[in-house]
């Protein structure tokens, strides 16, 4: 398939109330609402396409965008790639579930996630955060390093509350994340997740929102999730 011929298939699926949901959501113009579902046909007819993935990115509509998460081939592309990539995310569904994402399923992945946490910049610092989070909902326990891990657990614990706000939601699910899904550092999550309390997220023109990793974490081992690791991370 060419680029032509997506962008008509993901125009074709686009709908009016998926559009309207992404737009308040942050997205802007261009875009089609095409929900992620309808996606699937067309992405087992491509399977793995990082040339087309490319060409999709490029065009700024949020629709083909995602899609090109969908169709990317992670371990084909550089920290460059991933530098452009995270460069056009304007917003957090961009960076977080599209960036993020396909940056998890990459060699490179820590690399690329440790200097974005450090950069100081809200949206690369929340891909930064998700990339983990996704990486440990993923991988085996032991590819990690556990101190390095704990001494995340402790940045988060001093530096959440006056983080931006996008940012704060992302190391907010990073300590859910190691206190579900990362068992020799559950204790520590369980602990640092009680010192951080609430953590206020404010939303553009709605009420703002309350994040509680305690609680979050406490559902999860009731619902008997503990050591939970997904098999798949992009759809």
């Amino acid at each position: 398939m060419d680029l032509e011929t997506v962008m008509q298939e993901l125009e074709a699926l686009g709908k009016e109330r998926t559009k309207k949901s992404y737009l308040s959501n942050g997205a802007h113009e261009p875009l089609f609402g095409v929900a992620t579902g309808a996606m699937k046909p067309i992405a087992k007819k491509i399977k793995k396409d990082q040339p087309l993935a490319e060409q999709l990115y490029a065009t700024g509509n949020y629709d083909a965008m995602y899609f090109a998460g969908i169709i990317a081939d992670p371990k084909a592309m550089t920290e460059e790639d991933f530098e452009r990539w995270i460069d056009g995310a304007y917003f957090y569904m961009l960076s977080d579930y599209v960036v993020a994402v396909t940056l998890s399923e990459s060699d490179i992945a820590q690399t690329v996630a440790d200097k974005w946490i450090a950069s100081g910049e809200n949206l690369k610092m929340s891909a930064g955060w998700s990339c983990y989070c996704w990486l440990l909902g993923n991988r085996k326990d032991d590819e990690f390093d556990t101190s390095k891990i704990a001494s995340m657990l402790e940045q988060v614990e001093k530096t959440i509350h006056d983080s931006p706000d996008r940012t704060k939601s992302s190391m907010n699910n990073f300590v859910y994340t190691v206190g579900i899904s990362y068992l020799p550092l559950h204790d520590q999550a369980v602990k640092t997740a009680e010192a951080i309390g609430p953590v206020e997220i404010r939303r553009d023109n709605k009420k703002s929102s309350i994040l509680l990793a305690s609680d979050t974490i406490q559902k999860g081992i009731d619902r008997g999730q503990l050591g939970f690791k997904r098999k798949y991370v992009r759809c």
